[in-house]
């Protein structure tokens, strides 16, 4: 569990420092992200990008367990 959570803390350092470059990045507007922008209305679903981060996350995992 310590692994874990110190993982985690790195993680999150390490997108803090690469922010500038990661915010660039196309994630998040990609086609099947849905936006519905009306006056006094915003919704947001981005199903094609967490479909991404998971299909990676889950290859990652599965390589750590290798």
């Amino acid at each position: 569990m310590q692994r874990l959570l110190i993982g985690f803390g790195v993680a999150l350092v390490l997108a803090g420092f690469l922010w500038p470059w990661l915010a660039k990045l196309p994630f998040g507007r990609l086609p099947g992200d849905i936006l519905v922008d009306k006056p006094g209305f915003r919704f947001f679903a981005p199903f094609t990008s967490m479909l991404i981060a998971s299909i990676v996350l889950s290859l990652i995992v599965w390589l750590l367990r290798r």
